[in-house]
């Protein structure tokens, strides 16, 4: 038996109750134009939990600190190491933080405003003369005028908590 197509119907049409032969792509379309913006908007989630989670300070040292312009001293690993700044830090101007830790290699600083977030703040220093190692740090303005940090130094793995204040 033939099959024979009817050409008094014009393309596209169909009577009520027949549906559209492809209608049934459109319908396995249709969880597709769901889903994927489902697992993206998921998958974008996970991705900012653990981006909170491994950018969370590790646990720190706490290390009294009155005044690092004229210098934080502290011990790590037996040896006496002494923070300073160049000037009294101030939001939006730069300074110079630098760190005499003897026998370090690695030295870095993260500042952070507690309990609010103030962005990436995270410098690697760079060595310089005689076990010091120096970085231009800049602090954001807090729009709620709030003027205590946290400066998070990290000396070779080990991690130094030192609260401070700008002006």
């Amino acid at each position: 038996m033939k099959r024979v197509l009817r050409q008094d119907r014009p393309q596209g049409e169909y009577p009520e109750g027949h549906k559209h032969p492809e209608g049934h792509k459109r319908l396995a379309a249709y969880p597709m134009r769901v889903l994927v913006p489902l697992l993206l908007i998921g998958v974008l989630a996970a991705i900012a939990v653990a981006g909170y989670w491994l950018n969370r300070p590790a646990e720190a040292q706490a290390v009294a600190c009155t005044d690092p312009v004229a210098g934080c001293r502290f011990s790590h690993h037996g040896a006496t190491v002494t923070a300073y700044f160049s000037a009294h830090p101030k939001p939006l101007e730069a300074f110079r933080f630098s760190v005499n830790a003897p026998g370090a290699t690695r030295v870095s600083a993260e500042f952070q405003m507690n309990g609010m977030e103030m962005g990436f703040n995270r410098y690697d220093l760079h060595p310089s003369d005689n076990d010091t190692f120096v970085s231009s740090v800049t602090l954001p303005v807090c729009v709620s005028g709030r003027r205590d940090w946290t400066l998070y130094l990290e000396i070779d793995g080990v991690h130094y908590a030192l609260p401070f204040s700008t002006r």
